[in-house]
């Protein structure tokens, strides 16, 4: 929910719904003030001006540009009319032209039409563009950066097998709690990959973070995903986890059992 409010995607409900949570849980108001001032720091990145170089190219490329719109070339037509002002007598001749010209115009549009060679969407070089950004960014080392390219999930429809591996390598590896819970929210939507769930049933045991352990549990509440049962019972096993993830967990599987 927090990645919603960042994109303004959250609905009147899940506003109010988050904002009650934050009142009540310290914690969650805390990683909520960190991410804010985060996002708001990133929106308000300069943006580089170009060089002088750049304007005189693009100056000098406008001017050819306008140049050659104003010349009017002159074309077939013109020609015919010149010939045709000095000689008249080639009235005939231009006039058989004229209908050997339609004949073999309409014969040319007349033909069956050749299967046209597929061209790549636009559309599918822009998502493909967004994933080369995406998995770019997950190996840059700031944390910022990598929370940019988890965001770039919420524009990609179909993510493909590369990307989700990026993204569960992020969620089971990265050093900062922020990157791994914004990774927790992108691959939450695409669980209705079978291969996409299953690995977030393993990811639990190989989390140490208490915030990303108890967002795990909400995400297998809400996917009612019965595999999850077995490795919350190893995590409650730890002698050293963290209190409110244990009672967390007992909650998550009073509820799924």
């Amino acid at each position: 929910m927090l990645a919603g409010w960042m994109d303004d995607q959250l609905t009147d409900a899940e506003r109010a719904e988050l904002g009650a949570h934050l009142e009540d849980c310290a914690e969650c108001r805390q990683l909520f003030e960190t991410n804010r001032e985060l996002w708001v720091s990133m929106g308000s990145l300069p943006v580089p001006p170009p060089s002088e170089k750049i304007q005189v190219r693009f100056d000098a490329m406008l001017e050819t540009f306008k140049q050659g719109v104003g010349e009017k070339r002159p074309d077939l037509f013109y020609y015919l009319r010149q010939l045709f002002a000095v000689r008249p007598g080639f009235t005939w001749g231009y006039s058989l032209v004229l209908v050997v010209v339609g004949v073999g115009l309409g014969y040319w549009f007349s033909r069956p039409s050749q299967p046209a060679v597929a061209e790549q969407p636009l559309s599918a070089q822009v998502r493909e563009l967004k994933e080369m950004v995406l998995l770019s960014l997950l190996e840059n080392p700031s944390a910022s950066e990598r929370i940019r390219g988890v965001s770039y999930t919420s524009e990609i429809k179909n993510v493909n097998k590369k990307v989700i591996d990026a993204l569960f390598s992020t969620l089971n590896n990265d050093p900062n709690s922020n990157v791994r819970l914004m990774t927790l929210d992108a691959l939450a939507h695409y669980a209705d990959d079978p291969a996409v769930r299953e690995g977030l049933v393993q990811s639990i045991s190989q989390q140490d973070s208490p915030l990303v352990q108890a967002a795990l549990a909400d995400v297998m509440l809400k996917l009612q995903e019965k595999k999850a049962v077995k490795p919350f019972k190893e995590l409650l096993r730890q002698k050293d986890l963290n209190e409110m993830v244990r009672d967390k967990i007992q909650q998550t599987l009073t509820r799924l059992i």
